[in-house]
This record gives structure tokens, C-alpha cells and sequence, in this order.
């Protein structure tokens, strides 16, 4: 429960707040003071396991010492100077080379996903060949909050619709089929409905997509399913434009989703595990589309913090730790014991607990009224994650689903605690 003082101290935000946090703050309702490694200390003293790992970005944990360390010495050093050459960049951009596929040879650098996602945008439709003036992208994705990402899954805010320019295709959310099929006899239906409204149509000059759908509650395709619309894409010159804003940096057990599924994507933007929380993003591409004069005239690449040396700092100690300590195989071992492991709680609970999936360390736990409507739940959802904060462990809440992304530097111990504290704090609140 909230303790006193951070009562007092969110009554004293509250005066001049802005409403219109996320589910987490608002349910939660803690102040944070200390982070370190997988534990986060509240104003009160109390401790807690972190598997939301910050928002998706405490790969290595909190407060990782070779990145304070990186951190500390680039304060001393220099702060910005917009986009000008710095002696850490072309490391990173190095690394960054033999960290992402070999097609993705060229780099761009911003501050958030959702400019990243734009920067992306804005090299799709500076490349298009003339009337190819449509952009796919997929039903449930989430690809930011800016104008350009959320016309993408066409978002409405508040009494406008500000439908964009472009084509929506089913995601291959199986639990929840829009076509009323299954797996595997359904023939994924969902992939070849988007290879005929997006990727063979003329007027289409690329498909945006989350290789593993985040926001939407970590939706994990079937076989069959990108291995059927990245070849018709290939065959039609539509462009893949792969989001790993949330799933790049090794979180789902490969450096990109997109490699386990089997994607060569023409880009990709990554941020959220490349920096250890500090505002950082990349965005990777081929060259011969990043270096188009078209897509790479003056400030194209620029912004206020764009290539800045203290982001640069942070991503290059977090991905030197990543690679140099071999973290994504150990995403890969940890995943399986977390497999095993939700696979039981959901056996457990099958009434409420409708689907568990994931890869690697990125999890969904999607909670519904019963097994047969399968209606969302997100009262059940935001039990569980209150009910497991007060027991001492940190999910990620968003509705009716609770998502689960531990750092990669866990021990096994201590995955099998914060595992414990959510078997126990669903069975408080659905047995």
C-alpha cells in the first residue's frame, strides 16, 4: 500500500500535474527514489522486484555501474552540440554493425520511438516511386504518439478522426481472430488478407509493423505468417519498415525480433533497450535508402538531440555489456524458464488467466471474465498488478493485460522470486 509520505508528496504533485498518466502511475501511486540492478526502493523504504524493467528499457537493470560510469565521465566532458561528430559516435556506430543484420548498415540518431518512427516515415515517402502514396501498417500496432505514428493505425484523439494515408492489415492476433478461425487450420488467413490489401497493391510503397506486437499485449505471430507477407512484399517492391522500439536490443532473445521471425526488414528503428532509460533511438537501414539524396538532404537527420554525447554515451555502454557479456543467450535461458513457468500459472488458472505468450524476456498475461467470451478483463488485470506490487514486484498494465520484462542480468534466483511474488498475487485475486 502507499505509505504516508508518498501520499503527501503525490497530493503536492496533484495541485499541478497534468492528468493523463499511464495505468501503472495511476494505479500504482508510488514514489520512486532508488534504483538498483532489478530492485526499485520507494519514499517508504519498500522494496521491488522491476520486471517491467523500467518502460522496457532497464536491460541491464538499474543503475548499471559501466554506464553511470559512461555517463558520468561524458558530463564532464560535453553535452550537445546538435549533431556534430563526437569521438564516442563512430564506436557506436561500429558496434551497432556487428550487433544488427548485415543489410542494416547505416544509422541515423534520435532522442524517442516516436521520433524515430517519424524519421522512418519521412525516408519512405522521400524514396517512394511516383504513386506509391499508401503506407501499411497493422491493426493493434502502436507505433507512437506523434501525428505521423498515429495516423499510421489511424487513432483517433478526443472528437477527431485524423484518418492517415494509410492501409490497415490484420495482425495475427490468434486469441482474438477478427475472420473467427483457428490456428492452424485457418491457413493464417490474417497474412494473406494483408498480402492482398497491402503488399500486392501498386499504390503501396511500404508496410510498418511490430514483428512481435507490443502495446497491443505482446502478440506473437504463428509460423507462416511473416514468412507469407515479407515474400509478397519482396516480389512488389513494398518496403518493410520493421518497429523494434520496444523488441530491439536483444529483449525478445535475438538482437531484432525480426531475425527469430524470420524478417530482413529495409529498416528498423530501435530505443527503448539501447540506452539503459535514457532517451536514445537508432534508426538502421540499408544504405542505399538512408543514403538516397532524396531521404538524405541537409538536416534530414538532424534534431535538437539527435547523435547527442551523452545519449550516445549511455547506448554504447549498454550495448558494449550486451554483446560483451553474451546477455542475449542468457535472454534466450531465461525465457525458457519463464515459458515453463507461465505456462503452469495459466494451468493453474484457466478461467481468468486467458493466454499467456511471449519470447525471450517480453511477456503478455491476457485476463478475461471466463474462458468461453473471452471479454477482456482489465479490473481482474489491475488487481493482480496492484496485488503484486504490494507483495514487492513491478509489472507493465495496460488494460486487460499484464505485460512482464525482467532485465537481461537476472540470476535464476531471483526470476524464480519475482515469478513467486505473481503466482501469489494472482491466486489472491482469481482463486
Amino acid at each position: 500500500m502507499t505509505g504516508l509520505r508518498q501520499a503527501e508528496y503525490l497530493a503536492r504533485e496533484a495541485r499541478h500535474l497534468a492528468p493523463g498518466a499511464s495505468e501503472e502511475a495511476a494505479h500504482g501511486r508510488r514514489v520512486f527514489t532508488e534504483g538498483r540492478g532489478p530492485v526499485l526502493t520507494d519514499l517508504d523504504g519498500n522494496q521491488y522486484l522491476d520486471f517491467a524493467a523500467g518502460t522496457l528499457t532497464q536491460s541491464l537493470g538499474h543503475g548499471h555501474p559501466e554506464v553511470v560510469e559512461a555517463l558520468t565521465a561524458q558530463a564532464r566532458r560535453l553535452w550537445n552540440v546538435h549533431d556534430s561528430a563526437t569521438p564516442d559516435r563512430a564506436g557506436l556506430l561500429e558496434l551497432l554493425a556487428r550487433l544488427l543484420p548485415e543489410q542494416l548498415d547505416t544509422y541515423a540518431f534520435f532522442s524517442t520511438g516516436a521520433e524515430v518512427v517519424e524519421a522512418a516515415l519521412r525516408v519512405v515517402q522521400a524514396t517512394a516511386p511516383p504513386g506509391r502514396n499508401r503506407i501499411g501498417a497493422l491493426r493493434h500496432g502502436f507505433h507512437g504518439k506523434t501525428m505521423g505514428a498515429r495516423m499510421l493505425v489511424h487513432w483517433d484523439v478526443g472528437h477527431q478522426s485524423f484518418s492517415g494515408n494509410s492501409v490497415l492489415g490484420y495482425s495475427p492476433y490468434c486469441y482474438r481472430c477478427p475472420l473467427e478461425l483457428e490456428y492452424p487450420s485457418c491457413d493464417v488467413r490474417c497474412a494473406t488478407l494483408v498480402r492482398r490489401h497491402i503488399a500486392e497493391k501498386p499504390h503501396v510503397s511500404a508496410l510498418v509493423f511490430e514483428p512481435v506486437l507490443g502495446a497491443a499485449g505482446v502478440i506473437v505471430p504463428p509460423p507462416g505468417y511473416w514468412e507469407r507477407i515479407t515474400e509478397a512484399c519482396r516480389d512488389s517492391g513494398v518496403l518493410l519498415v520493421a518497429d523494434e522500439v520496444l523488441t530491439g536490443g536483444g529483449r525478445t532473445g535475438a538482437f531484432l525480433a525480426s531475425e527469430l521471425l524470420g524478417v530482413e526488414p529495409d529498416l528498423a528503428m530501435l530505443s527503448k533497450g539501447t540506452a539503459s532509460g535514457f532517451p536514445f533511438a537508432v534508426l538502421a537501414g540499408r544504405g542505399e535508402l538512408l543514403r538516397r539524396p532524396e531521404a538524405a538532404t541537409t538536416g534530414a537527420y538532424a534534431s535538437t538531440y539527435a547523435s547527442n554525447p551523452l545519449g550516445i554515451a549511455a547506448a554504447r555502454a549498454t550495448l558494449e555489456v550486451v554483446e560483451r557479456d553474451r546477455l542475449i543467450e542468457r535472454v534466450r535461458v531465461l525465457g525458457e524458464i519463464m515459458a515453463d513457468r507461465l505456462g503452469a500459472l495459466r494451468s493453474r488458472f484457466p478461467r481468468q488467466l486467458g493466454q499467456v505468450r511471449g519470447l525471450g524476456l517480453l511477456w503478455g498475461l491476457e485476463f478475461v471474465t471466463d474462458p468461453t467470451s473471452r471479454t477482456p478483463a482489465p479490473e481482474v488485470a489491475r488487481a493482480v498488478y496492484t496485488t503484486a506490487l504490494d507483495l514487492g514486484l513491478r509489472t507493465s498494465l495496460g488494460g486487460h493485460i499484464l505485460r512482464l520484462a525482467p532485465p537481461f542480468t537476472l540470476d535464476e534466483a531471483v526470476l524464480d522470486e519475482g515469478l513467486r511474488l505473481l503466482d501469489k498475487a494472482v491466486e489472491r485475486v482469481v482463486a
